[in-house]
């Protein structure tokens, strides 16, 4: 057998962050370079982004970056990823022009150009291996699923996927198309398992038309409308839905204009009327009726902005009596709570909030019937489940085994989990690359670790106890006793007696240290923050973060404020 390799660094035992590695004679090929959106616990995190490091590390292995559709969660890393890596991308026109607009955004990587469409018809040899391509179903046009082709059979991703024969043109997938690579042999199969624990039939499009239509036309007030920036047929069936009950419809999104327009001028969004199209500075000149608002947030996720305008601090828009805040897209798992939180400051407000998916089954992904229609087409040898948390990897197994697939021709991969092919051709682990979360928070990238992630989680629960002493390293003796803040842990006014408590046993253990024979900037501070977590705790029962402060006043310094020069007498002769 040639030498193939299988790695996911993202996208298994987790929803998102897509980024699989497949490796062909030491030849590397990536398949997507998706983001996630960051867990509730993972506080001021934008989101998050695969570990590059093996990557970087064989950069001059990498013969491509390949993408199966224009969503965050397959193209969101791209910018960091080029701009430590300069290869070609590879995608449907519309995901380059998606993924172009991803790649300007970020100073590290604006200038790279080296993008080449293809489709379901293209070919690429790179030798030891053919690249080729198949047209798949999701909310996004001109998704495509990718074939590696090896001389031992292929290997097949499927990226993000349904079956729904109502369609429109764009979203179709080519089932010839399938039959014809099942034909070739499928060595192994990587597939999506984000919707594996459901059996219940997705609603089709046309359904979901007919229920956004209705609700629009049925609402007398404002309507704003959440979706996603890049569910491109969430925001058609909205556009057309708005223009048939004649409302003008502005664009509020952070990140929409820009879609609408690529959208457009590639023929993949239809607007039968401009004119029914509005800036956000017109909407005070029209009636409620006659207004639908578009939100598509910053980053593709709107909840957030939708808590903004609930509050009055969007630019645009503020929530009042009369408005219904529809969701059309279903929210990631990360955000149920955001949900919640989001309905609640709305109500509040005076809107009411509608989830479609509280209406329908919606869903861009297979279904347990779907996964197993998939498997019967292309008959592989192996499966990897892909892009889900653990327990819809394991669903999707199940759902295979239910079919006629063997267990020991299943593998749940870990993240950064190497798979390896026997004589026999089957898979076994080969050993682990590095595969750690990488979080973004503004300008960042990965400077955000576990440890600043459990400090920002305990400021936010237990608040900042700073405890600030200046002393004379040269005379061993306090020059200035300690005074205490907080913020976040007590209130002040009814705690002084706390307060001057831990002040004093700061001075206590100061006074102890200072009269020893060495002396360590990071030791007196180890010792303060021991005795002060000891305290507070044992007097109140929680842990904030503890901060001392420890100023020296130099030798020189303090022997003038004790010993001022006198001041000079001017004669006046």
């Amino acid at each position: 057998m040639s030498h193939v390799k299988i790695t996911a660094l993202g996208g298994v035992r987790e929803f998102g962050k897509n980024m699989y590695v497949v490796e062909v004679d030491e030849v590397i090929f990536v398949l997507d370079a998706g983001l996630k959106y960051p867990e509730t616990e993972m506080l001021g995190v934008d989101f998050v982004i695969p570990d590059l490091t093996y990557l970087l590390e064989n950069a001059d292995r990498v013969a491509g970056i390949f993408l199966t559709h224009g969503h965050p969660d397959s193209i969101g890393a791209l910018p960091y990823l080029l701009a430590e890596v300069e290869v070609p991308v590879f995608g449907s026109q519309l995901t380059i022009e998606l993924a172009k607009i991803n790649v300007k955004g970020f100073d590290g990587s604006k200038k790279f150009d080296d993008f080449h469409i293809v489709d379901e018809t293209t070919e690429i040899d790179f030798g030891t291996a053919v690249i080729s391509f198949f047209s798949t179903t999701h909310t996004i046009p001109e998704s495509l699923g990718i074939v590696v082709g090896t001389p031992d059979g292929n290997i097949v991703y499927t990226g993000d996927f349904k079956f729904d024969p109502a369609v429109g043109e764009g979203y179709k997938t080519n089932i010839s198309r399938l039959a014809e690579i099942s034909s070739q042999g499928v060595l192994a199969l990587l597939s999506e398992s984000a919707n594996a624990l459901s059996s219940v039939q997705s609603a089709s499009e046309p359904e979901i038309s007919d229920k956004i239509f209705d609700t629009i036309a049925d609402w007398e007030g404002r309507v704003i409308i959440a979706s996603t920036a890049a569910n491109l047929a969430r925001i058609q069936q909205v556009i057309d839905s708005a223009i048939k009950v004649g409302r003008h419809i502005a664009f509020t999104g952070h990140d929409l204009d820009q879609i609408v327009k690529t959208a457009r001028a590639l023929g993949k969004l239809r607007i039968d009327d401009d004119k029914m199209i509005i800036k956000p500075q017109e909407i005070k000149n029209f009636e409620d009726s006659e207004l639908l608002i578009l939100e598509t947030g910053r980053m593709g996720e709107p909840l957030k902005t939708l808590a903004d305008m609930a509050t009055g601090r969007h630019r645009w828009v503020k929530i009042k009596d009369g408005d219904l805040v529809y969701t059309v897209t279903s929210p990631t798992i990360a955000y149920e709570t955001v949900v919640a939180k989001t309905e609640n400051i709305v109500y509040r407000a005076g809107g009411i909030m509608r989830m479609l998916s509280s209406e329908l089954k919606v869903s861009g992904h297979a279904n347990s019937r779907d996964l197993q229609f998939l498997l019967d087409i292309l008959r592989p040898k192996n499966l990897v489940p892909v892009q889900g948390e653990y327990r819809e990897l394991q669903a999707h197994a199940e759902h295979a085994m239910a079919v006629g697939m063997l267990p020991e021709n299943i593998f749940l991969a870990k993240r950064g989990e190497v798979i390896t092919f026997d004589d026999n051709g089957n898979l076994e682990p080969n050993g682990v690359v590095p595969a750690e979360n990488v979080m973004i928070d503004g300008s960042g990238v990965g400077d955000i670790g576990n440890i600043v992630l459990r400090d920002r989680k305990i400021l936010s629960e237990e608040g900042i106890f700073i405890a600030v002493i200046t002393i004379s390293k040269h005379d061993k003796k306090i020059i200035s006793k300690t005074k205490v803040h907080t913020r976040g842990f007590v209130y002040v006014k009814n705690s002084r007696d706390l307060m001057k408590e831990a002040a004093l046993k700061v001075d206590e253990k100061v006074t102890q240290y200072l009269a020893g024979d060495s002396f360590d900037w990071a030791e007196i501070k180890s010792e303060i923050r021991d005795v002060l977590g000891k305290f507070l705790f044992d007097q109140t029962k929680r842990r904030p973060v503890v901060l001392p402060v420890v100023m020296e006043v130099r030798q020189n310094d303090y022997r003038q404020k004790r010993h001022p020069k006198p001041k000079k007498k001017v004669s006046s002769n």
